[in-house]
């Protein structure tokens, strides 16, 4: 017999109560915790890792075997909280104002519990999806994946046999860009990071005269200049067009406007100003290869130039680009000889998929929330969707959720006072489990 489905919101609160900050992680508890009720569902489950304290839990939902395989996939590390005033416990998981509250409610134990949820009700229905599911819940997405995704992917990757598709984070509603019409957005693409370490080297001397424009203070000056305003210059990909061209549609008719003018001529960045300063941002983020100058490291006396500065750059680069073509966009820029060392390239990642998969996404969410409008979006930063690509899986991000308009979910993704509406975490697993009965 199995066992009756969990109530999402009290299985959010039960994550949430387990402390999985990354570092150190200690996912363990939290990973048996999640086995032990899928198991009694009648869920065959495996834990995997290359740590006793940080395994990936890995859950199959036998399917009829007339649809591949559907890969679905979340984290349980978290960020620290170190730092930031709460207004309430951070592990609590306290339920007020309509809202669980806790560190991961959004990022991401709210969409572990959707994903869980449907399945487990599921699972007590008797029912069975055209395509098993297959349920990867992991270690280690905040600080690399190194123990999760990429451990499986590397050691295990026979476990993803036959899969086509995989959801996973991002994804959701209350994203802003609509002027008052409510988006859904659908992740297809993300950026790949590409982490520079810049030295800059030049003659030094007494910091009383002139320094020589060759000074690398003054080679860091133009530095800091060319990437002022974030990025490399606009490079409008398919997936971006295709955002600006939904967006144009689905907007609120000033906003439309906008973003009608930007996908006839996606260079002309003057056209953000319309938009909400955070809008503009992400648009200015996604439309290019963005940069931003994070460590920078120089002289150790007051009175002495320095001969030798290095800048450590946080580069994200547009679906398709590599290191390469990122540092020969930002040498273009600046005038002065870069000594360049490559200190992250992420994963490369495939063009996006617009076909029945991201259909069936956005039909989901029509019948869920007819007053809501789905639409595409590229990721500024990547999840682990960016390493299952490495085993023809086509990935998606999404998330389902319902947040009060005036709410972007993503201002409390790792600040303080993170939390979850119990509409959303409800709007969410009826989302999950209309989609494995329709999948196939």
């Amino acid at each position: 017999m199995t066992s009756p489905p969990v109530d999402v919101v009290e299985l959010t609160r039960q994550l949430v109560r387990f402390d999985t900050t990354n570092p150190p992680g200690n996912e363990a508890a939290c990973m048996k915790y999640l086995a032990g009720l899928l198991t009694d569902a009648g869920l065959d489950c495996q834990l995997l890792g290359s740590h006793p304290d940080r395994p990936n839990l890995l859950a199959r939902l036998p399917g009829r075997d007339s649809a591949p395989p559907l890969l679905w996939h979340g984290h349980l590390d978290v960020v620290p909280v170190a730092g930031q005033r709460w207004s309430r416990p951070p592990f609590a998981a306290e339920l007020a104002d309509g809202c669980v509250w806790g560190r991961g409610t959004v990022d991401m134990k709210g969409g572990v519990a959707m994903m869980a949820g449907a399945l487990l009700r599921m699972a007590a229905a008797g029912e069975r999806p055209a395509g098993t599911v297959l349920l990867a819940l992991l270690s280690d997405e905040e600080a690399g994946s190194y123990t999760g995704a990429h451990y499986l992917v590397r050691e295990h990757p026979q476990l993803f046999d036959g899969v086509r598709y995989a959801i996973g984070e991002d994804g959701g509603a209350s994203i802003g860009l609509g002027g008052g019409r409510r988006l859904h957005p659908i992740v297809v693409a993300e950026k790949r990071a590409c982490w520079l370490r810049i030295t800059l080297r030049g003659p030094g001397g007494h910091a009383s005269r002139v320094a020589s424009d060759a000074n690398p203070v003054r080679q860091l000056n133009r530095l800091l200049t060319a990437v002022a305003g974030g990025g490399l210059g606009v490079q409008p990909t398919t997936a971006v067009r295709r955002m600006l061209a939904e967006l144009g549609a689905a907007a609120a008719p000033a906003t439309a406007a906008i973003y009608q003018a930007l996908a006839a001529d996606p260079a002309d960045l003057e056209l953000l100003a319309g938009l909400p300063e955070r809008d503009g941002r992400y648009l200015r983020s996604v439309l290019q290869h963005s940069v931003n100058a994070t460590v920078i490291r120089a002289g150790n006396h007051t009175n002495v130039l320095p001969t030798e500065v290095t800048v450590e750059l946080d580069g994200r680069l547009l679906p398709g680009a590599g290191s390469a073509e990122f540092v020969a966009a930002l040498r273009a820029l600046v005038p002065d000889e870069l000594e360049v060392e490559v200190l992250v390239e992420g994963e490369p990642l495939p063009e996006p998929e617009f076909g029945p998969m991201y259909e069936l996404l956005a039909d989901v969410l029509r019948r869920a929330d007819p007053d809501g409008i789905p639409v595409p979006m590229i990721m500024s930063a990547s999840t682990d969707s960016r390493l299952f690509p490495q085993l023809g899986i086509s990935c998606y991000g999404w998330l389902p959720m319902l947040f009060c308009d005036d709410v972007n979910y993503r201002d409390l993704m790792h600040s303080a006072d993170e939390r979850i509406p119990v509409e959303a975490l409800r709007f969410g697993e009826s989302c999950f489990y209309d989609l494995v009965r329709r999948y196939g």
